[in-house]
């Protein structure tokens, strides 16, 4: 028999493999804040490149006079006649990226007192490049970016590589036909087919240039192609149909308090009403924009598809969910689509096309608004009939306590994750009717006291609910039920959060595996 036993002291390290991660971006202003808020887990994951993308929203030209044009784009929609054109909201000499690390690299002092995993700025401009950028869906050529893309599918190092697309997928998929050109007529091409198509876990925000639909999909079917559903939502409009725990989070006085007033990166996050433009002179970025009613916006000559919110308040962070799997916070997300964490999880193609929407040529602003709306109720709808937890409060408050480490230069004076631990595997095998103990092993770097439960996440293959016995006592026991069938599983989480300010949540998930009798 095992005991459970909460221990106060040093914090232990849990050492492991970091996943291998490779972000692309467009210049979308809620990329810009996803990229802030993945810096700041940078010691989380092992980061492979920050790669410019392009998009069906962005795209640079190719500055020789070409002009471009794709039916049902953006720039065809709300009654806009402007392309064919030679770029689309793209700043010249854009840099978001570089500029994002610029900031890393100034609080960087401070990051490496809280966590000393977090990567030298040097190390992550090194992974900087420019991708596909010139036209939207364009794989027509390599680039410094797809080049990048197509050394990393190849190498040798263990592992799966997740490549998450914040914008279009062109940069991805130039990569992917570079490796088929090269190597389609030769004798290893079927192995380097499978190598590849074992390793590379896409993570997209979409398919916002049609690449995957066009040629990632037709040419590369089995590549894992995780689009998750369920969990926060980090987009455009989260204030709209959000929870009333989570609401907290987006307003302005949060905002400032936790975000906006926290040094470098926090000043260079875009918040609604905060003077910024992406690009000058945007129609489509009426974001910054304060003081203006929609109508007068709309006067003004901007496209608002959204209504205007408090000023200062939560802008977005759309592409979060490509990447908050990734973390290391206990719940193993990246392991398989269907885990879950704080990015979602994966219920399945039909599960994720229900929450996916896409804009006609002919439709209003008012429409979108509407669509944007009902979406987001829809989500919460979901994650609740789905009794998805709701991780949105605890990766909020995680996220201000990386940005506080951010202006700290004493450790002392931030608050720091618990550390949780289940003694043993991580996966047993059970027979139906055994009864089982848990034994966690839970301390606080700061001393601080730590609340803990264990409860079940239901995304394993046994359907019904398990009970615990004194979840939150120091000594856990489970009965496996009669009805389990050999090889089904059933996810349990242990759960621990500090009561520091702002209260900090860790996880362990062990799996149980029914055996057959």
């Amino acid at each position: 028999m095992c005991l459970f036993a909460i221990r106060a002291g040093a914090q232990t390290s849990l050492k492991q493999v970091l996943p291998r991660i490779v972000i692309t971006a467009d210049p979308e202003l809620d990329d810009n804040n996803s990229l802030i808020r993945f810096l700041l887990y940078s010691c989380d994951m092992q980061i492979e490149g920050l790669i410019y993308a392009s998009s069906g929203y962005h795209w640079k030209g190719d500055g020789k006079g070409t002009k471009w044009f794709v039916p049902g784009r953006e720039y065809a929609r709300f009654g806009l006649d402007t392309c064919p054109c030679e770029s689309w909201r793209w700043a010249k000499n854009e840099r978001f990226i570089n500029n994002a690390v610029e900031a890393y690299e100034k609080v960087y002092p401070n990051l490496k007192v809280h966590n000393p995993d977090y990567p030298a700025p040097d190390e992550l401009r090194s992974k900087i490049r420019y991708g596909n950028i010139e036209f939207d869906g364009d794989i027509s050529k390599d680039s410094p970016g797809s080049d990048l893309i197509k050394s990393l599918m190849l190498d040798d190092k263990p592992g799966a590589l997740y490549i998450a697309a914040w914008g279009g997928q062109s940069t991805i998929a130039r990569a992917l036909k570079s490796i088929h050109d090269q190597y389609e007529f030769t004798t290893g091409w079927d192995e380097i087919r499978r190598k590849i198509s074992r390793k590379v876990v896409l993570l997209p925000s979409g398919d916002q240039d049609d690449t995957y639909s066009t040629y990632i999909k037709p040419e590369w079917p089995d590549i894992d192609y995780r689009q998750f559903s369920c969990g926060p939502n980090y987009s455009y409009g989260a204030q709209l149909g959000a929870k009333q725990e989570d609401s907290i989070y987006l307003t302005s006085t949060w905002m400032k308090e936790n975000v906006s007033d926290r040094g470098p990166l926090g000043s260079l996050y875009r918040v609604w009403g905060d003077g910024k433009q992406m690009v000058k002179g945007d129609i489509m970025d009426y974001f910054g924009i304060a003081g203006h009613s929609n109508d007068e916006l709309k006067k003004m000559g901007y496209v608002v598809w959204m209504p205007v919110q408090q000023k200062g308040s939560w802008l977005g962070e759309g592409d979060d969910h490509t990447f908050m799997n990734m973390l290391g916070n206990g719940l193993r997300g990246y392991e398989a689509g269907y885990f879950g964490g704080w990015g979602g999880r994966e219920a399945g193609k039909k599960a994720a096309s229900d929450f996916s929407f896409s804009v006609s040529g002919d439709t209003s602003a008012s429409a979108l608004v509407n669509t944007l709306s009902t979406l987001n109720i829809q989500l919460n709808q979901s994650a609740k009939e789905l009794a998805y937890p709701n991780f949105f409060p605890q990766a909020q408050r995680d996220f201000a306590a990386r940005l506080k480490w951010s202006v700290t230069a004493q450790y002392i004076n931030a608050n720091h994750e618990p550390v949780v631990k289940i003694e043993g595997p991580m996966s047993i095998l059970a027979y139906a009717g055994e009864k089982i103990r848990l034994n966690g092993v839970v301390s606080d770097p700061d001393g601080n006291a730590v609340s803990v439960k264990w409860w079940q996440f239901q995304v394993g293959s046994y359907p019904n609910k398990v009970v615990i016995s004194n979840p939150t006592s120091a000594q856990t026991e489970i009965l496996i039920p009669k009805d389990a069938e050999g090889g089904q599983t059933i996810h349990f989480i242990l759960e621990a959060t500090d009561n520091g300010t702002p209260a900090l949540t860790r996880y362990q998930r062990i799996i149980i595996i029914v055996k057959n009798k």
